[in-house]
């Protein structure tokens, strides 16, 4: 991977991840007010597609979705299928 892809990877990670971080801060600010929510898959698939890191810092940061098992066991798979992923595409490995 030259170093453009590596930085396009980088930016992409970075913003998923702050978005995935507002996202759980926008979700909390809707339950607290008792209005129409994100959905769970959605927060999901956020983490899912790189910004697992910024789910969990949401997740703890706001106090959100933290007596749901399936937030606390699955946004860290997530993390750690995420960093395998990231292992496999930045050395080649993948493609």
């Amino acid at each position: 991977m030259g170093v453009s892809n590596v930085s396009i990877l980088i930016y992409y990670l970075f913003i998923v991840n702050v978005v995935s971080l507002l996202l759980f801060y926008y979700d909390k600010n809707r339950a607290k007010k008792g209005k129409y929510r994100v959905s769970e898959n959605t927060l999901f698939m956020i983490s899912f597609i790189g910004g697992s890191m910024g789910s969990i810092i949401g997740m703890h940061l706001f106090s959100h979705k933290t007596k749901k098992a399936k937030f606390l066991i699955g946004l860290p798979l997530i993390l750690l299928l995420n960093i395998i992923a990231i292992y496999y595409v930045t050395t080649g490995l993948l493609f």
